[in-house]
């Protein structure tokens, strides 16, 4: 009995021992499966911290692009503001430019009507001076005649004196 009580306790430590073996084996297992999935945990861990550190790169990225998109627009926006006051004043030269060319029309067709005017009193003036020439030699002729006429009065007066002289003297 002994022996067999022995045996019983032996096949009983061998059941206990298989059942440690077991339950240290589901153990190992459990704790592989768990190391296994704290590294994929770690890994996606490590993972979501460089993608974390990426989004965060793009981020300052974009807040950089931000502030230089809201600058060009601020930039813009001035542009435009002045774009807007260079329109206005862009007009207001366009109409100034318009009636400054309808000055310059009027004045073009005065100074054409002046310079038609001048050729005409130019030509009257031709005409008058060639009259005055024609009437300075008809006086010149004129004064010739008188001189001619005058030298014949002397001349027949000096005659007549000595004819009266001579009469007298008769």
């Amino acid at each position: 009995m002994f022996v067999s009580s022995s045996l019983f306790f032996q096949d009983r430590i061998r059941e206990k021992l298989n059942a440690l073996r077991v339950e240290a084996d589901a153990a190992i297992a459990r704790a592989e499966t768990a190391e296994a999935r704290v590294k994929e945990l770690e890994h996606a861990s490590l993972k979501n911290d460089q993608e974390i550190a990426s989004l965060q790169h793009k981020l300052s990225v974009a807040e950089g692009q931000l502030e230089a998109a809201e600058g060009k627009l601020t930039e813009h926006k001035s542009l435009a503001a002045e774009g807007e006051s260079s329109k206005g004043m862009a007009d207001s030269l366009q109409r100034k430019i318009a009636l400054l060319e309808s000055e310059l029309d009027t004045s073009e067709k005065n100074l054409r009507e002046t310079t038609e005017k001048l050729r005409l009193v130019d030509v009257k003036a031709e005409h008058f001076e060639r009259q005055v020439q024609s009437l300075v030699q008809e006086r010149d002729a004129w004064e010739k005649k008188y001189e001619e006429a005058q030298e014949k009065y002397i001349s027949s007066k000096r005659e007549l004196d000595e004819v009266v002289l001579q009469m007298e003297s008769l």
